[in-house]
């Protein structure tokens, strides 16, 4: 007899109680990092134990939020205060942490280099010091690398990741692999060959030539005294990116895709939920954000504002008062009606979209329009509560 699949989750109560890391991804602007904290807070409110949420720059107004000063890399607990005055009281504890690239990167060399002239070497090289704020895949290769740094403590019974904003959802997904085949690529061991010997075959000399015109001597020794001091910590690499995929699999983490439904962030969602399904990676949910209130979709409504559009002059006659403008009267309840049915239009199709989305995560979750802009605690748990249950 086949196994059993395990129990899909019916909510987001439910997939977080059965998680230990919840990586939250989408594009940016759509509300990501706001909905990790709100994850975040929510878990502690509900279900108790140790929270940690891990954002990358999150907006400063979110720090404020949760009564956070020196926000950075290391852990800051989010204050019991903050919760009482949102009115509530929590049943765990609440951490936060903002990803500092360099910082981070610095800790990894200290970690991984073989010596500690190796590490004030690289610590103290010019590239480096470009490299680990700049290089195109450092920022999300360095957000996998303390994931799974933090995870390993074992301090925390949930860890919530806001993931960096990418241009391409699953950037950070291939960070780990990208970074360490880099390190072992033909081109820098053609690079940084004649600087590990003087000896230079016949063919590989045109290379070096032209090399050497275009970007200079010096350079070139720079760059391959910093691959070469780099190269140092290859086996760490490969041995911790093939960790951090494994996390990544491992049935204790769920993703969750951030969207709104404008066409490019649904678009870039949409290819997301492919790319983790190819990976076999777990979807847990998707959370849709600024979506239409729900009775924009009541027919009984609907046929009100239709009649409201047909006999708006008749409606008019019948409640203007004595010196009232009907005409006026008039224009207005029809320019009511017809924007009730411009935003019915709207939010049927919005549904649709979500119910297209629906077969592939467990939970599918819609997160209204804020009038104001989530500004502190009490706000993070009126959003985590639209999406909870």
């Amino acid at each position: 007899m086949a196994p059993r699949p395990p129990a899909r989750a019916g909510s987001i109560e439910q997939l977080l109680a059965a998680k230990e890391i919840v990586v939250t991804c989408g594009s940016g602007g759509v509300g990501k990092t706001t909905t990790a904290a709100a994850l975040g807070a929510m878990a502690v409110t509900r279900h108790g134990g140790r929270v940690l949420v891990l954002t990358v720059d999150p907006a400063r107004r979110l720090a404020n939020a949760l009564g956070l000063e020196g926000f950075g890399n290391v852990e800051r607990q989010v204050p019991v205060s903050a919760f009482t005055e949102a009115g509530v009281k929590p049943r765990g504890e609440m951490w936060a942490a903002m990803l500092d690239t360099r910082q981070s990167w610095d800790d990894l060399v200290r970690r991984h280099a073989p010596d500690k002239k190796t590490v004030e070497q690289i610590l103290g090289n010019s590239l480096y010091q470009n490299f680990a704020g700049r290089f195109v895949q450092s920022h999300d290769y360095i957000a996998m690398e303390r994931l799974y740094e933090i995870h390993a403590t074992g301090n925390y019974d949930l860890v919530v990741v806001d993931t960096p904003p990418t241009r391409n959802a699953v950037d950070f997904l291939d960070a780990p692999e990208r970074m360490a085949e880099f390190f072992s690529s033909r081109f820098l061991r053609l690079l940084i060959a004649p600087y590990r010997s003087r000896l230079m075959n016949f063919a590989s000399k045109p290379f070096y030539q032209v090399a050497d015109r275009v970007l200079g001597t010096q350079f070139l020794q720079d760059i391959a005294e910093f691959f070469i001091l780099f190269q140092t910590m290859y086996a760490g690499f490969v041995s911790r990116a093939q960790s951090v995929s494994a996390l990544l699999r491992d049935k204790r983490t769920t993703f969750v895709a951030v969207s709104t439904l404008e066409a490019a962030p649904l678009h870039e969602v949409e290819y997301f939920i492919a790319e983790l399904e190819r990976r076999r990676l777990h979807l847990g949910a998707i959370v849709l954000n600024k979506v239409l209130p729900s009775y924009l979709l009541d027919s009984g409504s609907t046929r009100i504002a239709t009649a409201l559009e047909d006999d708006a002059k008749t409606v008019a006659d019948a409640i203007a008062g004595a010196g009232e403008d009907r005409d006026q009267l008039a224009r207005v309840l029809t320019e009511v009606a017809e924007s009730w049915l411009r935003f019915s239009v709207v939010a049927h199709r919005e549904a649709e979209q979500r119910a297209e989305l629906a077969v592939a995560p467990e939970v599918v979750a819609a997160v209204p329009f804020f009038e104001d802009d989530i500004a502190d605690l009490r706000g993070l748990l009126q959003l985590g509560e639209k999406i909870w249950k």
